[in-house]
C-alpha cells in the first residue's frame, strides 16, 4: 500500500477521532481518571483510540501499533516499521476547557528504519489538520482544500522559537539565550512541530521529558515540509528508543549552517 493510498483513510480517521474527543470536551462536568503514573486519562483518549486502532490494523495488518493508551504495546521491542499513536495529545489543555487554547491533537505516525515517514496531526478544537509523508510532502488541509507546507528561513534575533505552555525549563531558557532567540510562541501538544512546518515559527527546542508518540507525527510533518530534528549535539534524531522514551531534541525549520 502506497502513502497515497494511506493518506485519505488516515485523515478521515483522525477527523472521526476528533469528533469523539469534542463530544467529551463539550461535557464540562466530566472529570478524568488517573493512570498509575499519576497522569490523567479521559474518555476522549479511549474513544479516539477505538476509532484509530482498527483502521491501522486494516490498512497495514502486519505492522505493530504502539499506542500511548495500550501499556502492553510499550513492551514491544521496536520493529523496522511500526505505528506510533497518541489518541489525545495535550490532555492538560483538553481539561482546561474554556480557559485553554484548544491545543490538543490526534497524533498518528508511521516509523520506518527509525525515522518518521508519515504523520497526521489533527487539532479538532482549532479545526487544523496537518499531514505529511516522504512521498507527497506536507500539507495543511481545510475542507476539500490543501495548502503545501514549507518551513521559513530566518536568522539570529529574527527567529521565533515555539515552546510548551508548561515546560519552559532552565535548559530551554539557556539554549534560547545561546542562540540569541528572544521571540517565543507558546502552544501545547504536537502543534509545536506543525507551527515550524508551516513557517509560523522557526525552531522548537525540547529538553524536558516526552514520549515518542507525543512527537513522531508532528516530526514527520516537519521533516516532509523541509525541516529537520536533531539531538542537541547535532546527530540525527531516531525513533524506537528504549521504552519509546524521547531524549532532548531540537526541531528546526532551517538549521543554522
Amino acid at each position: 500500500m502506497t502513502f497515497t493510498d494511506l493518506k485519505d483513510a488516515l485523515i478521515e480517521t483522525a477527523r472521526k477521532a476528533g469528533t469523539e474527543i469534542m463530544e467529551v470536551y463539550a461535557d464540562k462536568r466530566y472529570k478524568p481518571e488517573m493512570k498509575a503514573d499519576g497522569s490523567p486519562v479521559t474518555k476522549a483518549d479511549l474513544r479516539a483510540e477505538r476509532c484509530i486502532i482498527p483502521v491501522l490494523k486494516e490498512l497495514l495488518p502486519d505492522t505493530a501499533i504502539i499506542s500511548e493508551e495500550n501499556s502492553e504495546s510499550h513492551r514491544i521491542e521496536a520493529p523496522e516499521r511500526f505505528w506510533l499513536v497518541d489518541p489525545l495529545d495535550g490532555t492538560k489543555d483538553f481539561l482546561k476547557r474554556g480557559s485553554g487554547k484548544g491545543a490538543f491533537t490526534v497524533n498518528i505516525a508511521l516509523i520506518e528504519r527509525q525515522a518518521p515517514v508519515l504523520g497526521v496531526v489533527f487539532a479538532p478544537a482549532l479545526e487544523r489538520m496537518f499531514y505529511g509523508d516522504v512521498a507527497t510532502g506536507a500539507w495543511e488541509i481545510t475542507g476539500n482544500d490543501q495548502a503545501a507546507l514549507s518551513v521559513a528561513v530566518a536568522e539570529g534575533e529574527h527567529r521565533i522559537a515555539v515552546t510548551s505552555f508548561s515546560h519552559r525549563d532552565p535548559a530551554t531558557v539557556q539554549w534560547l539565550r545561546s542562540q540569541g532567540i528572544v521571540r517565543t510562541v507558546s502552544i501545547g501538544s504536537s502543534l509545536k512541530f506543525c507551527l515550524v512546518a508551516a513557517g509560523e515559527a522557526h525552531v522548537y527546542p525540547r529538553f524536558g521529558p516526552t514520549m515518542e508518540w507525543d512527537t513522531a507525527a508532528g516530526d514527520a510533518i516537519l521533516r516532509t515540509a523541509g525541516g529537520t530534528t536533531i539531538t542537541p549535539d547535532g546527530q540525527p534524531y531516531l525513533y524506537g528508543k528504549p521504552k519509546y522514551q524521547n531524549t532532548a531534541f531540537i526541531a528546526w525549520g532551517t538549521a543554522p549552517a
